[in-house]
């Protein structure tokens, strides 16, 4: 699943912080920030993780401000590892 988060979500530790809570519940893909200041977000694993993960996604660490994610099916992609492009 692909997401996109807007808000205060750069400068934040948003993508370390995401890629924490993806290890934590074994899910690949990648978090990488976008040039109009949202953040992309690719999950790959089990269904329930990545919801898990998205409702994470919804608040963020504790210095962000998430306004909004929005979400799209991506294909599921073989990755070895969650990345911060």
């Amino acid at each position: 699943m692909q997401y996109l988060v807007s808000g205060k979500v750069q400068g934040v530790f948003f993508r370390a912080s995401t890629r924490f809570e993806a290890e934590r519940l074994k899910i690949t893909g990648y978090a990488r920030n976008l040039p109009d200041g949202r953040v992309e977000v690719l999950a790959c694993g089990e269904a329930d993780a990545v919801d898990q993960l998205r409702n994470w996604l919804t608040r963020g660490p504790a210095q962000a401000r998430v306004e909004s994610v929005s979400s799209e099916p991506a294909p599921v992609q073989e990755l070895a590892e969650f990345s911060i492009r």
